[in-house]
């Protein structure tokens, strides 16, 4: 089974990422099999907090679509390059499939063949020439090792109609020759004398001793079978490699990886019943057969310091939520079946993690403390911010006592970490905390940016205008970055020209101006947004 994903909002800030780490580790304790993950890139202030407390940063998570490894394919359904038609054949019977994959002795996916393919190949080819092994030989006619030379069989099959003497004088034996004969020893005994590359008896005749013994000389190959000389004979046809029938270049085949929905559009193009899954090595894995599509296990996941499918990862709609925790506003996430919710208003997420951990009587370790407390230092901006309380204060001095940590001190250093826009694009720093929200069928982008040095952006404030007007003309009613001053306890707002008086009317400022300055203002979620909404609504 595999593991649950437990991840945060598409922008990563540190309340999100070190949730998400420390929830995943929970989980674990509680015997849960899970992993942390991000949607984004981490922050020069969530770098800081794993920096300094010796985390890795968690694997980047794409998408939760199905994809074809979710759902119960046909596992180790191929053939060997090597094995026969017959081999094949049988294989199709048993397995009821009829696109069966090709691969070589090291796994590799070479191609395939079909039931169609078989029958073509036999009635189009020339059914007079062989190229296998002994082996195949041997399965394909239930047959007994007589003699035997070489592994490979290749040559031309020769079946006696004529009578002995008319035979050796129109019939060349050599090297190439496969003869399939029942007691014609005068032909036998041509075929050993000039080293014939096999002889297949049939009916179960027996060799005469001395022919044998020349065939010994004469390394020639032999097999005896039960079965008469027309069924020998189809069935030395049958025995050819299934290399020599399959098909590669009009065979669609697909990744293990590849999103269903995409296989299904493409099966529903192609008319194909049955797909050769590999991997990302090219090595073979299966079939995928349509009619399995419907046989799912969608990834597991948990959602931590969010619940809007907007600001969540990609195909969440096919996975399964099996919990929540979350600070925020309840948004518009539904789920087939009764979940776990955590939904607090607290500070912070890890506040809500520093509860749950009490709950179940688990101890924090020390590591784990330092990043829940970098988390609640964050979202409160250092419990400055009104969404604090007084559990947030509790928690954080606990954690910080427990993590060995003054959390003052480290506050000022993770925000001055996190402050510095040094190489960051325009655009980057507008998108590094930045969540859309629906408003009356509206929608509205809001970044904020927490800086202990303002005047790197306020510099530029033409260039954030610039942008952000750009940016509106893709769908957005108001679209906003606020730059909030961590030392001063507000923030400078930028906004798109067409949305001033949304923003003027929202904050109740008349004839706002670009840049301007909101003393208090620092809560995205407790002030900015429910402002906005507030006058949008109305």
């Amino acid at each position: 089974m595999s593991k649950v994903l437990v991840f945060g909002h598409q922008k990563p800030d540190t309340d999100s990422v070190t949730s998400a780490i420390v929830l995943s580790y929970l989980k674990n304790q509680l015997g849960v099999d899970s992993e942390p993950r991000i949607l984004g890139d981490v922050n020069n202030e969530t770098k800081f907090a794993l920096d300094y407390f010796k985390f890795n940063e968690p694997k980047f998570l794409n998408d939760v679509r199905l994809q074809i490894k979710d759902v119960d394919y046909t596992k180790g359904c191929f053939l060997n390059e090597k094995d026969s038609i017959f081999k094949g054949y049988q294989y199709m019977n048993e397995t009821s499939i009829g696109t069966i994959p090709v691969i070589d002795d090291n796994g590799n996916y070479k191609g395939a063949v079909t039931m169609k393919d078989v029958a073509s190949n036999l009635i189009n080819n020339d059914l007079r020439k062989i190229n296998t092994s002994y082996d195949n030989l041997l399965e394909a006619l239930n047959g007994k090792e007589i003699l035997r030379f070489d592994k490979e069989i290749k040559g031309t099959i020769i079946s006696p109609s004529y009578r002995s003497t008319t035979f050796k004088e129109n019939i060349k034996i050599d090297r190439d020759s496969v003869l399939i004969t029942g007691d014609r020893h005068a032909i036998i005994e041509y075929a050993v004398e000039n080293s014939a590359s096999i002889i297949i008896l049939t009916n179960g005749v027996k060799m005469k001793k001395e022919h044998l013994e020349l065939a010994k000389k004469n390394h020639v190959d032999v097999i005896s079978t039960k079965h008469d000389g027309l069924t020998t004979a189809n069935l030395v046809v049958l025995s050819n490699y299934i290399k020599n029938k399959m098909k590669f270049k009009d065979v669609v085949y697909i990744n293990e990886n590849d999103a269903l929905g995409e296989v299904l559009d493409l099966a529903n193009k192609k008319k194909f019943s049955n797909y050769p899954v590999v991997d990302n090595d090219g090595k073979c894995l299966g079939v995928f057969r349509v009619s399995m599509a419907y046989s799912r296990h969608p990834k597991k996941v948990i959602l931590v310091d969010h619940n809007e499918k907007e600001q969540s990862v990609v195909g969440l709609d096919e996975a399964e939520i099996i919990e929540i925790v979350d600070h925020h506003k309840i948004g518009n996430i539904g789920t087939n079946a009764p979940i776990n919710f955590r939904n607090m208003p607290l500070g912070c997420t890890e506040t809500i993690l520093y509860l749950m951990f009490k709950e179940h009587n688990i101890k924090i370790p020390k590591k784990y403390a330092g990043l829940m407390m970098s988390g609640i230092i964050s979202d409160t901006l250092l419990l400055t911010s009104p969404t604090t309380t007084d559990t947030d204060k509790e928690a954080l001095e606990e954690l910080a006592r427990i993590a060995g940590v003054n959390y003052r001190e480290y506050g000022m250093e993770m925000f001055k970490a996190g402050s510095s826009m040094k190489g960051k694009t325009i655009s980057e720093i507008i998108h590094g905390d930045f969540k859309n929200f629906m408003v009356d069928n509206q929608k509205v982008g809001i970044g904020q940016v927490s800086t202990m040095s303002t005047e790197e952006i306020l510099s530029k404030q033409e260039e954030f205008i610039s942008e952000l007007n750009e940016e509106a003309s893709e769908g957005y009613t108001a679209i906003a970055l606020f730059v909030t001053d961590i030392l001063k306890n507000g923030s400078y707002i930028f906004y798109n020209d067409k949305a001033e008086e949304i923003f003027s009317n929202s904050f109740g400022v008349e004839d706002i101006k670009q840049g301007h300055f909101f003393e208090g203002l620092v809560s995205r979620k407790k002030q900015i947004v429910p402002k906005l909404m507030n006058y949008m609504d109305n």
